[in-house]
C-alpha cells in the first residue's frame, strides 16, 4: 500500500487564523479560554470562543464558515486541486449546525439544514469538489477517525488526496448538555491534575490534507487503528484496556514500538484522563512525554482530533512539544510524563489518541521522514 502523507494543514481558533499563527502563540503560553457572560448560561462560564461572528456571507452558518475559512488556508498552502476527481473532502464534527434549533423554526427546510450531510455538500460545492463529501461523526474521535479514513481511502486506491477538515461551534445546546452532566469546569480546566473538575468548551476548526506525494518535510501518517469499549453511554472504559488496543493497533501498522511524545485526548475529567493514564501504561509508554491541549483550545469535539494532529505535526517540524496548561500535580493514580514548559529536542514521531462517548477510541501515529 502506499505511504500516506500531510501535505498542508491549517487550525483556525480563538488563538489565530493560520497554523503559524496559532503555534507561535502556543509556544508563548497563550490560550483561548476565557470568563464569558451571555445567553448561554444563567452564569458566568469559561470556554474558548471567537470574540466576533465569523460568518461573513450569509448563505453559511458560522460552522460552515469555520470550515471554509479552515480549508482554504490548507488549500492556498497546497498543491492539491479540489476539482479533481482524484480528490476528496471529509468532514469531521460532533454537532453541525445544531444551533438553529434554537433560533429557528422546526420545519422540513430546517431539518435538512441541520444536517450535517448538507453542511458538507455546500462546503463541497464552495470550492468545486467534483466528489460527494463524506462525514465522520463519531463523537470526540471523529477528527482522528476521518484522518484514518482519509489514510485508508488512499492506500485503497481510491483517490491520490483527501482534504480532512473538522469544526464545531459552542451553543446552548452544547454548553447545558454538558453542564447535565455536571461535567463543566468552573475554572479553565486542569488536564491530568489532581484538582481537576471537569472540561472547558471551546470552538474551533482545522484542516489536515492527505497525499499519496509529499512535500519537502514529510509527515507520514503511518499508522491509526479505532476501538470500543462499550462501557457506558457516556462514561469511559475503568481498564483501558480498549485505548490501548488501539494504540498497539496503530504501532504495529506503523511498524514501530517507538514514540518520542503523546498528544492526549485529556479532558480533564476525573475517568477520562484516569482511563487514558491506565491505558498509556497498558501500551508500556509511561514514561514518553505527553500534554494535553484542551488548557489552551478547550474541548473542541469534532475538531479536537484535528487541531491537537496539527500542532503534534508543527511540533515535530519545529522541535518543540507544547506543555499542558493549568497543569500542576499528578492527579491519576497511573503515573505519567507530563511536562510543564515547552521541550525542545528532535521528535520523529507523535501518538495522538482519542476516546468520546459512546466508549468509542482512536489513535493515530505520525511520523517524520
Amino acid at each position: 500500500m502506499p505511504d500516506v502523507f500531510v501535505v498542508s494543514d491549517n487550525i483556525f481558533s480563538p488563538i489565530g487564523k493560520t497554523t503559524a499563527e496559532n503555534f507561535a502563540r502556543l509556544k508563548d503560553g497563550a490560550s483561548g479560554i476565557k470568563l464569558h457572560q451571555n445567553d448561554f448560561a444563567t452564569q458566568p462560564y469559561y470556554a474558548a470562543l471567537f470574540s466576533e461572528d465569523v460568518s461573513i456571507d450569509p448563505q453559511y452558518t458560522k460552522f460552515e464558515q469555520l470550515l471554509i475559512s479552515s480549508i482554504a488556508d490548507a488549500l492556498t498552502n497546497s498543491d492539491v486541486d479540489p476539482k479533481n476527481k482524484r480528490t476528496l473532502l471529509i468532514l469531521s464534527t460532533t454537532k453541525g449546525n445544531i444551533s438553529l434549533l434554537e433560533t429557528e423554526e422546526y420545519n422540513a427546510g430546517l431539518k435538512k439544514r441541520i444536517s450535517l450531510p448538507s453542511s458538507a455538500e455546500l462546503v463541497a460545492n464552495h470550492f468545486g469538489f467534483v466528489n460527494q463529501p463524506v462525514v465522520v461523526s463519531n463523537a470526540c474521535i471523529s477528527g482522528i477517525m476521518a484522518i484514518i479514513t482519509g489514510k485508508r481511502l488512499i492506500q485503497a486506491g481510491q483517490y491520490d488526496h483527501v482534504v480532512v477538515a473538522g469544526a464545531d461551534v459552542i451553543s446552548k445546546f452544547v454548553l447545558s448538555g454538558f453542564q447535565a452532566f455536571q461535567a463543566v469546569s468552573s475554572q479553565p480546566c486542569r488536564p491530568f491534575d489532581a484538582e481537576r473538575d471537569g472540561i472547558t468548551l471551546g470552538e474551533g476548526a482545522a484542516t489536515v490534507i492527505l497525499s499519496n506525494q509529499h512535500g519537502e518535510i514529510a509527515i507520514k501518517a503511518a499508522g491509526g487503528a479505532v476501538s470500543n469499549d462499550a462501557n457506558h453511554l457516556s462514561a469511559p472504559s475503568r481498564t483501558g484496556q480498549e485505548l490501548a488496543q488501539a494504540i498497539n493497533a496503530t504501532l504495529k501498522e506503523a511498524g514501530t514500538k517507538e514514540v518520542d511524545f503523546i498528544s492526549a485526548h485529556g479532558t480533564a475529567t476525573l475517568y477520562n484522563d484516569e482511563m487514558e493514564a491506565k491505558a498509556v501504561n497498558l501500551a508500556g509508554l509511561q514514561n514518553v512525554p505527553l500534554n494535553s491541549l484542551k488548557g489552551q483550545y478547550g474541548h473542541t469535539l469534532g475538531a479536537a482530533g484535528l487541531i491537537e494532529s496539527v500542532v503534534s505535526i508543527r511540533s515535530m517540524r519545529e522541535g518543540v512539544l507544547i506543555p499542558t496548561m493549568g497543569f500542576n500535580h499528578q492527579g491519576t493514580p497511573d503515573a505519567l510524563n507530563i511536562y510543564k514548559q515547552n521541550l525542545h529536542g528532535d521528535y520523529k514521531n507523535c501518538l495522538k489518541i482519542a476516546s468520546g462517548f459512546g466508549g468509542c477510541n482512536a489513535a493515530v501515529l505520525f511520523i517524520k521522514e
